[in-house]
């Protein structure tokens, strides 16, 4: 059974001056209709943010018994709920026989408690539904680690009246239990388990710093995927890189990172990354714990916030995203605003300013992207500079021919005279060829 709790306080309302823009936009001046469309736009938001709980549900593996919404100017401190939608709660259980009840919510360790004691079944809130998709997904044995670390981290305040469930492992949605062995509820072995867990991540940390300094002795720019989950980043990803990486509807089908090499329309090479998505009220724990998987966000030099042009809930996912994002510390990084899935949009419909419309779908719009991709790169800009090669040195031709675009070239003797447009980079490792009317550093 599924709760979904809205307090008219501000948690599922979007903010005035977005009220007010959508109201004037559709309205004009009128000053009734402003105030009724703002509360159309809120119910909008809250069935959206009701339509997002259900699929975090299924993508969980949860077959919906019932659903019960609760609208309250603020949390009561003991139930969340309150008094009586906790009985009306208890009878829909007896008479749906639910085996667990789910909250669109953040349950404080006494809540839980209270409620646990009033229902027959496992009670789970929002954080513990998210942390259960992640140990679904998770394959590799460092996101395995960063999942197990989350769930012990978010446990440690909860572990008052779990000793039964922290026992032993189960086999449901939330009774998964961190890891492959059994905890107990003695705090000092979980503290001890969670210690040798970061210092197990400090490890892959290390590994990657090294794979990293390898790359960048060769320098490769690293533009980042990011955005909302289920905005189609890994079909994307797909669509320009070739790589196969595993496309799904449910939510958080990425969860661990991915690297391939794609070439730009200039011919220079940048690494592109697919990474986790993100969620309206993604558990901190998470955020923390997959800083290892983040680091490719933090160290590129570009990134692509990827979103879903067909979702009603569009702005509300940015901020959300651009949140996450500055509790990265990358919210200063160049950023591309990609709309993604257009194939989807009705004709006709207005879409964001200084956005680009893409479908890694269909491959609309990849071209655009991938020349705003290469005109957006700073750290290695494109340059023009004419170069005059001795046709002895075939390697240097080969690797400006492979690097580079040639604008002219013309053969005169035994020297090739030719104009290349590049990677600064690539042009400066060749500059003692450079004829005497041309630099790379002043070249554009």
């Amino acid at each position: 059974m599924l709760v979904a709790v809205e307090f008219t306080s501000g948690r599922r309302r979007i903010t005035n001056a977005a009220q007010q823009a959508k109201a004037a936009a559709a309205l004009g001046d009128d000053a009734a209709e402003p105030q009724r469309t703002a509360k159309e736009a809120a119910e909008l938001d809250f069935d959206a943010a009701l339509a997002e709980f259900q699929e975090l549900a299924r993508s969980a593996g949860a077959v919906e018994a019932a659903v019960l919404i609760q609208r309250r100017p603020k949390p009561d401190p003991a139930t969340l709920v309150g008094g009586g939608k906790l009985d009306e709660i208890v009878a829909v259980v007896a008479s749906t026989g639910a085996s667990l009840v789910l909250f669109d919510h953040d349950l404080t360790p006494s809540q839980a408690r209270n409620i646990e004691a009033r229902l027959p079944c496992t009670v789970i809130d929002r954080s513990q539904l998210i942390l259960d998709i992640f140990a679904r997904h998770a394959r590799t044995r460092e996101g395995m680690l960063q999942v197990e670390l989350a769930q012990l981290e978010y446990q440690l305040p909860r572990l008052a009246g779990k000793g039964k469930s922290m026992s032993q492992l189960g086999g449901g949605i939330g009774t998964r239990g961190p890891g492959e062995t059994k905890l107990e509820t003695d705090r000092r072995k979980i503290n001890v388990r969670v210690d040798h867990i970061k210092q197990q991540l400090e490890s892959v940390r290390r590994i990657r710093r090294q794979q990293r300094q390898r790359r960048e002795a060769v320098p490769v720019p690293t533009i980042a995927l990011v955005g909302y989950t289920n905005a189609g980043k890994s079909t994307l990803f797909n669509a320009l890189t070739q790589a196969g990486a595993l496309v799904s509807e449910r939510m958080f089908a990425t969860l661990d990172p991915k690297l391939r090499q794609l070439q730009l329309p200039s011919r220079r090479k940048v690494l592109l990354s697919d990474t986790v998505g993100f969620v309206r009220d993604l558990p901190h724990a998470l955020v923390s714990s997959f800083r290892a998987t983040l680091e490719e966000v933090e160290r590129a030099e570009l990134l692509l916030h990827v979103r879903d042009a067909a979702s009603p809930m569009l702005e509300e996912q940015r901020q959300q995203v651009e949140t996450v994002l500055a509790e990265l510390e990358v919210g200063n990084k160049p950023v591309l605003q990609v709309l993604n899935k257009i194939d989807l949009v009705a004709p006709g419909t207005v879409l964001p300013p200084g956005s680009i419309a893409v479908s890694g779908l269909t491959g609309q719009g990849l071209d655009e992207l991938l020349a705003a991709m290469d005109a957006a790169l700073v750290a290695d800009p494109l340059a023009t500079a004419s170069f005059r090669i001795p046709q002895s040195e075939g390697r240097v031709i080969a690797a400006l021919e492979r690097g580079a675009t040639i604008e002219r070239q013309k053969f005169a003797g035994n020297l090739l005279y030719m104009t290349a447009t590049g990677p600064a980079s690539l042009l400066h490792r060749y500059r003692r060829f450079l004829t005497r009317e041309t630099s790379v550093d002043n070249a554009a």
